[in-house]
């Protein structure tokens, strides 16, 4: 073997126990109960108190490169994400200038990412107004799936679909397999609730109401059900929306969902006015509604947690003036998720087994990455060497993404991500090593 890797604590398809892991060629060729005798060029034993995962899969992430490379670029994202144990992402197809809504700027996107990632990196398409010609091509072209949005995405660049898009883009998508993913807030029922404006968190809170998000989630369920379309609800936060999604699955509707370590941890009641670092959309709502979330991981209903990163430079934030209604939407997480999720999670009796499923395995079979997730043989040997029972609190002047900006900052989190391996090398900052991925190869 390449490399043996001996640990007490490992998880596995077959649950958390002591495993021996011989790695050949960047992939993972034998995994044995127990610790046993495998003979390797190099040997790798963890200690007692860590713990072996299968790198991270974050779905969810925008890099905004090329053209707003100032709020987040490649290098800095792959290495935020390689910090917090993540080994492949998926960027998102707006922030970046252009959006990624054609064959042509998905070349460009790449253009920047070349020879500058530190872990496996992937893309989303766009769906938007006509480009609805486009997205074939897309697919072909290695893209993993079409997002869209159902009201003002925030930049002008990516517009959103009205109900007659959203069909006939689903119906084009169904006719060669192609899942959309969707921001699911109501145009009408946002451009109907109290403005924004000012410092106090509720009002804010009150600007996004569940209604807004519960009616468009009904609304891509309507879409997914009459075309047959695959249908993913992005960043979900009103746990109202839980049933509706249940019910849509026990009828055979294609749909998956996900939420964020955002939603499971920080509460709308605790949320300082002026606090414009806690700024998302749809918004963090209240502690009973946090729970209800954990309840929809618990019973299946969500299946994936991934970060959706999207940083911003400080000034976007309006720190100035802590008005929520001019400061830029997105809590910047890359680096976080894994301890923030297990934080919440070891205290309501989850297990790390429960953790990987919901962070690694659920989020690469999403996207059909067939040698992602897993400690398994024939998987990518992407490890995360993680001390579940090591305490840190959070220095946002230490985290590796490219502002000094996250809701996370100064917070106590369980858990330290000791290492983190692709293809059976560690990651360590150096030159990168992170391959550009195609739907299809991975």
């Amino acid at each position: 073997m390449d490399l043996v890797v001996r640990a007490a604590r490992a998880v596995t398809p077959a649950g958390e126990g002591p495993v021996t892991l011989g790695v050949e060629d960047g992939r993972i060729a034998v995994v044995v109960p127990g610790s046993v005798d495998l003979p390797g060029t190099r040997v790798m034993a963890l200690g007692e108190d860590e713990v072996l995962l299968p790198g991270l899969v974050d779905t969810h992430v925008h890099v905004n490169d090329p053209g707003r490379a100032e709020w987040e670029g490649f290098e800095t994202a792959t290495r935020a994400a390689a910090a917090g144990g993540v080994t492949t992402i998926v960027d998102m197809p707006l922030n970046s200038l252009p959006p990624t809504v054609d064959v042509v700027s998905l070349a460009v996107k790449r253009a920047a990412a070349e020879g500058r990632v530190h872990v496996d990196v992937g893309f989303w398409g766009g769906a938007v107004p006509g480009n609805e010609g486009a997205l074939r091509a897309l697919h072909d072209e290695g893209a993993f799936g079409f997002k869209c949005f159902l009201l003002h995405s925030g930049v002008d660049e990516f517009p959103p679909l009205d109900p007659a898009g959203l069909e006939s883009a689903m119906r084009e998508l169904a006719s060669f397999g192609a899942q959309l993913i969707v921001h699911a807030e109501d145009s009408e029922a946002i451009d109907a609730a109290p403005d924004p404006r000012g410092e106090r968190y509720a009002d804010f809170l009150s600007s996004r109401p569940r209604g807004a998000e519960n009616l468009a989630i009904a609304h891509v369920i309507e879409a997914a059900r009459r075309t047959g379309a695959r249908a993913h609800v992005l960043h979900l936060s009103s746990s109202d929306a839980l049933q509706l999604i249940a019910g849509a699955r026990r009828d055979g509707v294609a749909l998956s969902v996900e939420t964020c370590p955002h939603y499971l941890s920080f509460v709308a009641e605790e949320i300082r006015d002026g606090a414009t670092q806690f700024k998302c959309c749809p918004p963090i709502r209240e502690a009973g509604n946090r729970e209800l979330l954990w309840k929809g991981l618990a019973d299946g209903v969500i299946e994936t947690v991934v970060s959706d990163h999207s940083p911003c430079t400080p000034e976007l934030k309006r720190f100035d003036t802590g008005d929520f209604g001019l400061a830029w939407g997105g809590i910047s997480s890359l680096q976080l998720g894994l301890p923030a999720v297990w934080t919440q999670a070891r205290q309501r009796g989850f297990t790390l087994s429960d953790v990987v499923a919901w962070m690694s395995e659920n989020p690469a079979a999403q996207v059909g990455m067939r040698r992602k997730g897993r400690l398994e043989p024939g998987c990518d040997a992407d490890f995360c060497v993680f001390a579940p029972d090591e305490a840190f609190v959070v220095d946002v002047a230490k985290l590796a993404h490219r502002n000094p900006v996250s809701a996370y900052d100064q917070r106590p989190l369980a858990g330290v991500v000791r290492g983190t391996w692709l293809r059976g090398e560690p990651v360590t900052g150096g030159e990168p090593r992170g391959r550009l991925l195609r739907r299809g190869d991975c």
